[in-house]
């Protein structure tokens, strides 16, 4: 018996308007969430037509433009939701398609772990589904892969749709504070380099977020604990404060250094099948602050324009989120630029997510605009000594080996429970 999806029946009606309103073939992607026991399937969405056709055969999915769409929505997805696989609509029921579904299911998780900055659990499900779905016949063929495994073989899955799947899930949210600094090296003028730097610090970052302590209402829960609505409480505003602290001295020669500040909103899902507290992860407080410095490096990859100034200020976008129509309290996301407005968010849903959502759909409330908290950042390091040696910095900082933060639970069915309202994060880039 191979592994069961439960998929919400507006997937079932999305799925088939694709049958009828779009020439085949037609791939896209299944958005949901997994558990031990069986997958949970929220929403499906069509890959994006390209603006100039590929020069493969029309027949033939376009690999790197699919992976590419899993990418960017992989990015709009907060904690508790991901890519769950992939689908095509063709009448083509050959083996090719079978072999193109695998190739892209492969691909599309391959680029995805290849931005994560966490590690993966022992008990984190690692397959993936296919779905081939025949628009003349409706016949609909449901396959899992153990991408792990380059050489493991389909299963066949139980793809049933049901009703209320969207409904009644919990949902985890915190306010982080991130005060985060990064060495450059002296060839900082390479961006190339400078994204290096970057990763390998976000890295060193996530692992104390990852090795952190979660609280939930204020209270550190066992991994075990089965999370109710039981413990949805009335959220008063708290202090974080760390569990337990040491310091570690570290002395670095470089040639400049970024510093990532500001506060942000994080968010999970949990489906309502027995959550327990050992789901509630950090990931999606990494995953934010991550893809925030990564959309900024890639401007700044495909800038012309090299700035000359040694001290830079940088405003890296507030999330903002979008409710999904009839899911219940579930929510997708996306990431907005100072210099951007409502219009262009929801064009990106349009095209990312194919939701179609107007600018009062859009919750703007979690997360500042930057030039509205620009005073905080005026107040200098709390953690951080700058020692200047010639042209050179030294620089001595204290980072924290073990930290905690809390996370506040709320049901779908409290969903007007109190919110966080939190200053967008903001990066500074100084030379030496």
């Amino acid at each position: 018996m191979g592994r069961g999806y439960l998929v919400e029946d507006a997937v079932e009606k999305y799925l088939s308007e694709l049958c009828t309103q779009h020439a085949v073939p037609v791939t896209g992607l299944l958005i949901g969430q997994s558990s031990t026991q069986r997958d949970f399937v929220i929403m499906a969405t069509r890959t994006p037509q390209r603006e100039e056709s590929p020069s493969k055969q029309e027949t033939s999915p376009d690999k790197e433009w699919v992976t590419e769409h899993a990418r960017q929505v992989s990015r709009m997805l907060p904690g508790g939701l991901s890519v769950l696989g992939v689908f095509i609509i063709t009448e083509n029921d050959g083996k090719d398609t079978q072999t193109a579904l695998r190739q892209l299911v492969f691909a599309v998780e391959n680029l995805i772990s290849s931005e994560r900055l966490w590690s993966p659990a022992d008990d984190d499900v690692t397959d993936c589904v296919t779905l081939h779905i025949n628009p003349k016949t409706r016949k609909t063929v449901c396959r899992t892969f153990d991408v792990k495994d380059p050489k493991c073989m389909a299963k066949p899955a139980d793809w049933k749709y049901q009703s209320g799947v969207c409904s009644s899930w919990s949902m985890l949210s915190c306010c982080l504070n991130v005060d985060m600094l990064v060495p450059l090296p002296d060839n900082r003028a390479v961006t190339e380099d400078m994204e290096t730097c970057l990763k390998d610090g976000l890295k060193i970052w996530a692992d104390k977020i990852c090795s952190g302590v979660c609280l939930i209402d204020g209270k550190k829960l066992p991994e075990d604990t089965e999370l109710t609505t039981g413990q949805v409480k009335k959220f008063k505003r708290n202090t974080v404060q760390n569990e337990q602290r040491s310091t570690k001295d570290v002395i670095q020669s470089c040639g400049g250094s970024v510093s990532v500040r500001g506060t942000v909103h994080a968010r999970a899902y949990l489906h309502n099948n027995k959550p327990r507290a050992k789901l509630a992860e950090k990931r999606d407080v990494v995953s934010t602050v991550a893809t925030r410095v990564q959309m900024l490096l890639e401007e700044l990859l495909t800038s012309e324009v090299e700035s000359k100034s040694k001290d830079e200020q940088l405003c890296l976008p507030r999330r903002v989120f979008c409710l999904l129509k009839g899911a219940g309290s579930l929510c997708v996301c996306d990431y907005q630029f100072n210099d951007e407005g409502p219009g262009e968010v929801t064009d990106r849903l349009k095209e990312m997510l194919d939701i179609d959502a107007a600018e009062e759909d859009l919750d703007t409330r979690q997360e500042l605009n930057a030039e509205m908290v620009a005073h905080v950042v005026e107040t200098g390091w709390k953690n951080c000594v700058f020692i200047s040696n010639g042209c050179r910095k030294k620089v001595h900082y204290i980072v924290n080996t073990k930290s905690s933060f809390l996370c506040v639970l709320g049901a779908a069915i409290a969903a007007a429970a109190a919110v966080l309202a939190a200053a967008a994060s903001m990066l500074y880039l100084s030379e030496a």
